[in-house]
């Protein structure tokens, strides 16, 4: 059967109905079901616009942020989905920060719901630095159901590497 990388530490329970879903080729209609549409934040600036309206929800006391962008760069294969940039620069007797944020372009095509779980996954490290308790705390505040978004999103993933892309192109 195929290899489930993205649902690696699951149970068998559940990459056992994932198999199944896979070999009837039914894993597609049920993610469709769940989010029939992908969203519309194309562009770079759409996702600078996306991620400030967060960041100001529910960091607005946070560093601001530099740049976010979508970033070809970023392999979903390596286990990145997006980053967080934190640079220091001297300036004359000054230290300036910035802020960058980039996301994977197999993102561009998604669902809202799977752009907002990364877009929150990643204004959380302006808080929280480490993958820790108070990290995870952070993301289900701004993201209530970001643990199930986070795993739908797997099963998203595990879609493309399967059957290619979910929603057809505009």
């Amino acid at each position: 059967m195929r290899g489930l990388k993205y649902l690696a530490g699951y149970s068998e329970q559940v990459t056992s109905k994932v198999e199944r879903l896979l070999a009837n080729n039914e894993l597609g209609g049920v993610l469709l079901a769940k989010y029939p549409t992908p969203h519309q934040v194309r562009t770079d600036r759409a996702l600078y616009d996306f991620t400030v309206n967060l960041k100001n929800e529910f960091l607005r006391k946070s560093q601001p942020l530099s740049k976010v962008s979508y970033d070809p760069k970023i392999s979903v294969i390596n286990h990145a989905l997006g980053l967080h940039s934190f640079v220091s620069r001297v300036q004359g007797a000054k230290l300036t920060a910035k802020h960058e944020i980039r996301i994977a372009t197999v993102f561009r095509t998604a669902p809202v719901e799977f752009l907002r779980m990364i877009v929150v996954h990643e204004l959380a490290h302006l808080k929280e630095k480490e993958h820790n308790k108070a990290f995870y705390q952070l993301c289900e505040y701004m993201e209530p159901a970001y643990h199930q978004l986070e795993f739908d999103m797997r099963l998203y993933l595990t879609h493309l590497d399967a059957f290619g892309p979910l929603y057809q192109e505009a």
